[in-house]
């Protein structure tokens, strides 16, 4: 009896030094796995964004046709103008992100901002002789004004993360905005330094333009929800035509010369601005720790 309680003792003794020595050996297994961030770009987000836009007027065309038999009455009355515009920019945007991988995001944004600005100069400033009678001298000023009351984009955004913090991006699609055109022009013939005629015309008009943009930028995640980003956007909006009426009368006869001023040109810029955005849903993806 004794010798078989010696032997359970001795056994046990043994497994129990062996389990500590093995205890104290490194282990042959890997690293345990990391698991990788969540994709914090995914979801809905909305913002503030400001900056100015400028350029895109470029040279608008002005073509006077007079009831004047004399071509010089129409060609005082022509000219193109330089109406490249600046103003400043301001508005919201919403949209949502998809991060289908550890560094690709694409989504949808839609944006709105008032515009304060315009851009004009004198179209034409220009003197003529009478082809018919040389003697008369027909001498024309004009102004073209445009500006926007509005700009809006509808677009899709695809880009690459540098850092899971850092998305540079490419944006383009549907833009849109409210116009407003304006053109004044005025007329005269001089003969012998005595005004024999004159002529004025002018046409105001607005609408919708619809076209197109494009463009890039960088947005930075530096904090949990927020987001500031950087952007460039070119948009072209599009051409236009529109008449002016003009009334002239000669002084001497009172025959009236009326006519017409086409104006043709493009509404185009760019966009620079900056943005705040906070993202609804940051972190979906983030593992449900049971209660104990």
């Amino acid at each position: 009896m004794k010798k078989a309680l010696f032997a359970v003792t001795a056994i046990t003794l043994v497994l129990s030094a062996g389990s500590a020595v093995g205890a104290d050996l490194p282990s042959s297994k890997g690293p345990v796995a990391v698991p990788p961030p969540p994709p914090i770009w995914t979801g809905f987000y909305a913002g503030l964004n400001a900056g100015g836009t400028f350029g895109g007027g470029g040279g608008v065309s002005v073509t006077h046709l007079d009831a004047n038999p004399d071509a010089a009455a129409s060609a005082a009355l022509s000219g193109v103008a330089n109406t490249d515009f600046a103003g400043f920019i301001g508005g919201g945007q919403v949209g949502y992100n998809y991060q289908f991988s550890p560094v690709f995001v694409a989504g949808l944004e839609t944006d709105i901002q008032g515009v304060v600005g315009n851009g004009g100069s004198p179209a034409f400033s220009s003197v003529a002789a009478g082809a018919l009678n040389p003697a008369n001298i027909y001498s024309g000023n004009g102004y073209v004004s445009q500006s926007f009351d509005y700009l809006g984009t509808a677009r899709a955004r695809a880009g690459y993360l540098f850092t899971p913090t850092l998305l540079a991006y490419a944006t383009g699609g549907l833009a849109y905005g409210w116009t407003n055109l304006s053109h004044t022009v005025f007329g005269n013939v001089t003969n012998g330094g005595a005004l024999v005629g004159v002529s004025y015309g002018n046409v105001n008009t607005s609408s919708t333009q619809v076209g197109w943009t494009v463009g890039g930028g960088a947005e930075w995640a530096f904090a949990p929800n927020w987001s500031a980003k950087l952007e460039y956007l070119y948009y072209d909006l599009g051409s236009y035509n529109i008449g002016a009426q003009t009334q002239g009368v000669t002084l001497n006869t009172r025959a009236t010369l009326n006519g017409v001023s086409l104006v043709s040109g493009q509404f185009h810029g760019n966009i620079v601005r900056v943005g705040l955005n906070y993202r609804f849903n940051f972190d979906p993806s983030a593992p449900i720790v049971a209660k104990p």
